[in-house]
């Protein structure tokens, strides 16, 4: 566990801005590499979302899927090792940077992944990881392909079966969804499709981008009043409403995506620091159901932070925006301590995408 000096220089280097704090430096991103570092490849406990076959299929998590068999989770796995990713390409000298390449160069060998698409192909597992760990893939995929390093490179490269075949995965599903999911767990499909759509754009995938903006303007663009008195339920990570404002800026020009967020949430202050959503409380953060409501706060703060991103300059709901976010950032932050493995294990992840604006397209 990091130490409270550690925590004090990380929460010290946030400030309120809404965009990235310039001076997060790489002694503050140890502490969130050490997280992933401990768990990338540590195979237990385990929760396997494994649909068998027979016989032959009840084997340890390490060889069913052999590079993100880590982390509890597969998707926690995907995301833990785009964490070391983005960390090591921002932080190339910092002492933990050599420990994630060997991390990283461990799990994406052409063996494991070829492994791993052999597995994700199987009869019987068509809904494997949709859309979350799935759009966490595309994530990890982003992350290498912009990285002008030569082990990137190799390491995108052989990654690009598993990314093919997630991409398509999701592109046979998208036209036959034909509801949007709400809710504030992982098939939420506003965040996912945000994650993906990046990726779509990142990649010169056009006809991911044509067929996702469709997708995304059918299901939300005549959403109005979004229940926003009713979140979180008491097992969040993701706001549904939030998240699907946060999708909306991406697709929509600054004035029209002012007046889509008016009529879906007209409650945000346009006068004042009046609090209008509060950071949720964590009662038990070794109950990893109960511990979610951290990543809440985590995933909170990004979103309104890029809400206020797709908004124009002169929106009088700025400030209460940039309040909010301020508040939910150093909630969700302070609670990423690696005390408990329930959070330990995937909050790293979301402070990460939070502190780096991934989320707002920084490099």
């Amino acid at each position: 566990m990091a130490s409270s000096s550690l925590l004090a220089l990380v929460l010290t280097t946030l400030t309120a801005q809404a965009t990235p704090p310039p001076d997060f430096d790489a002694a503050a991103a140890a502490r969130f590499a050490e997280l992933a570092l401990g768990c990338v490849h540590r195979e237990y406990p385990n929760k396997i979302a494994h649909v068998m076959s027979g016989d032959a299929d009840a084997r340890p998590p390490r060889e069913l899927t052999p590079s993100f068999y880590g982390c509890y989770d597969w998707h926690s796995s995907v995301h833990g090792h785009w964490l070391l990713v983005r960390l090591a390409r921002r932080y190339p000298e910092a002492p933990f940077a050599s420990r994630a390449r060997v991390a990283v160069a461990r799990s994406l060998t052409p063996a494991n992944i070829e492994a791993e698409a052999r597995y994700l192909g199987a009869p019987g597992r068509v809904s494997f990881e949709r859309p979350y760990g799935l759009a966490w893939l595309l994530q990890l995929a982003m992350e290498l392909r912009e990285w002008d390093d030569p082990q990137a490179r190799e390491w995108s490269t052989t990654l690009r079966p598993l990314e093919t075949l997630a991409a398509q995965r999701l592109r046979e599903w998208l036209p036959k969804l034909s509801r949007p999911i709400r809710e504030g767990e992982h098939d939420q499909t506003a965040f996912a499709f945000g994650l993906v759509l990046d990726w779509a754009r990142g990649a010169g995938d056009t006809g991911m981008e044509t067929l996702l903006v469709e997708r995304v303007e059918a299901f939300y663009g005549k959403d109005r009043r979004g229940p926003l008195a009713y979140e979180p339920s008491g097992q969040d990570f993701l706001s549904p409403c939030l998240g699907e404002a946060d999708l909306m800026r991406r697709v929509l020009p600054p004035a029209r995506f002012a007046t889509w967020l008016r009529d879906f949430l007209p409650d945000i202050p346009v006068k004042g620091q009046a609090p209008w959503l509060e950071p949720a409380v964590v009662t038990d953060p070794s109950d990893p159901k109960l511990a979610h409501l951290d990543g809440l706060n985590l995933s909170r703060a990004w979103m309104l932070e890029g809400i206020l991103s797709g908004l124009p300059p002169t929106d009088k709901r700025r400030r209460a925006l940039q309040e909010t976010a301020r508040r939910h950032r150093e909630a969700g932050l302070q609670a990423v301590t690696g005390a408990h493995y329930e959070g330990g294990h995937w909050l790293g992840s979301f402070a990460v995408y939070l502190v780096t604006g991934r989320g707002l397209n920084q490099p």
